[in-house]
């Protein structure tokens, strides 16, 4: 692994006043406009030191502390009236490591900053989701994800991370430490502020993009077999004929895109010397030049995680209550699925899963639809993506989440005053 040099890290806080840069009556909004927060102060660090400087000194004014990435999260996870930490200038990758295919990026790193360093040294990101611009701190600590029945979520790549805890010390946490690992995989930013992480990645590949838009008859018929067949399948179903155009997609030419699917299969491809194809609808290119595409406009999302045996079958239950109940909706529901892992707060232990998300647009009245689907999910045992809206209770997590009890015991050896707590976190973890 080689690694850029960082700076010292001193034994005691430099200054009993905020550290520099730092702002205050800042306001902050998250990119779908659905969550602000006023916090005492803002802090930009540019470096390690000043990360630890602005957490010590949290510490001792007794001020509680939030990090924030690209801000794509809908759900109250970055809200602080403390210290709010921006960590979009800690970023860039650190290391890599071809042959044990492992790579090393500070916590600010956007996922799309991940794509040309890797290939130039023959490695690549093992999936990735339909956007690209969150900050691979926060894509780890909500568990985002791509699609693909053999592949994990980014949080199931973890493999070591440097981060400053609740005592004001930086820790490293590796795999020879798997309780804590599996703690720190998914943990909503309360173990401590991220600085560092290596990600196990792949050899660099190339995929095949095929769009294709079938009714949702045809979509059931070969349900099973696409996602057997398929290193990513995913599709998206429209309720009306423009529903495609909501996250800037193409609908079908030709064709009415009511009750079709928008579906998307990428596959590895062998090819020489970058003979890559543009064409629409069957790209031909570097991986992480084909996962991002469309979804640059705002939106709210609740997206809930379902076992496999049971995501048709779920899918179909969202389906009847927008057609009897929720008509007005019409950005499509976009289903997908993610591999089992072993992160004690992730959408995943235990169980290879569908995934199932409902968009929204800003400005409207979003919630009665998002409650009604989360009661009629409730049949199947759902899960949610922490980085969306839900409706999870820690009852829900105590019944659904076999690990939680050692996810808190972790927590609070790390953070026992909670300064890394906010209210939303802290009904859920406290």
């Amino acid at each position: 692994m080689t690694t850029a040099h960082l700076p010292h890290t001193s034994s005691s806080a430099r200054s009993a006043t905020p550290p520099a840069p730092f702002g205050t009556d800042v306001t902050w909004t998250n990119w779908g406009g659905n969550q602000s927060a006023t916090p005492a102060f803002t802090v930009r660090p540019r470096t390690e030191q000043e990360a630890l400087d602005a957490v010590r000194f949290a510490i001792r004014e007794g001020l509680p502390v939030r990090a924030v990435g690209s801000g794509h999260s809908s759900s109250p996870l970055v809200q602080t009236g403390g210290v709010l930490m921006d960590m979009s200038a800690l970023s860039g990758i650190t290391g890599t490591d071809p042959v044990r295919r492992r790579a090393r990026a500070l916590a600010g790193t956007t996922i799309n900053a991940f794509g040309d360093p890797l290939w130039e040294q023959g490695l690549a990101l093992a999936n990735q989701g339909d956007i690209d611009k969150q900050q691979i701190a926060g894509a780890l600590s909500t568990s985002t994800h791509g699609s693909g029945k053999d592949l994990g979520s980014f949080s199931s790549s973890l493999r070591w991370v440097k981060l400053i805890n609740g005592y004001g010390e930086i820790v490293e946490i590796g795999e020879g430490q798997l309780r804590e690992l599996r703690a720190a995989q998914v943990a909503l930013g309360t173990l401590g502020i991220f600085l560092e992480v290596e990600l196990a990645v792949e050899d660099r590949y190339y995929l095949q993009e095929q769009i294709t838009y079938p009714t949702w008859d045809e979509t059931t018929a070969t349900w099973q077999s696409d996602i057997d067949a398929n290193r990513h399948y995913s599709f998206l179903w429209c309720p009306e004929e423009g529903s495609c155009e909501l996250l800037d997609l193409p609908g079908a030419p030709g064709l009415s895109m009511a009750n079709r699917s928008y579906t998307k299969r990428y596959n590895i491809a062998q090819i020489q010397d970058e003979q890559i194809s543009g064409t629409e609808g069957a790209r031909l290119d570097r991986s992480y030049r084909i996962y991002p595409g469309g979804f640059t406009t705002p939106f709210h999302e609740l997206e809930y995680f379902v076992p496999n045996e049971v995501g048709l079958s779920a899918v179909e239950a969202v389906q009847d209550l927008i057609r009897t109940k929720h008509p007005d909706q019409k950005y499509p529901v976009e289903v997908r699925w993610v591999k089992a892992d072993e992160g004690y707060m992730s959408q995943f232990p235990g169980r290879d899963t569908t995934v199932i998300t409902l968009t929204t647009e800003p400005g409207t009245d979003y919630w009665q639809f998002f409650r009604d689907a989360d009661s009629v999910l409730q049949d199947f045992e759902p899960r949610a993506h922490w980085g969306k809206i839900h409706f999870m209770t820690r009852s829900r997590l105590e019944r659904l989440y076999p690990e939680l009890d050692t996810f808190i015991q972790v927590r609070r050896e790390f953070d026992p005053r909670g300064i890394f707590l906010n209210d939303h976190t802290r009904a859920l973890l406290g």
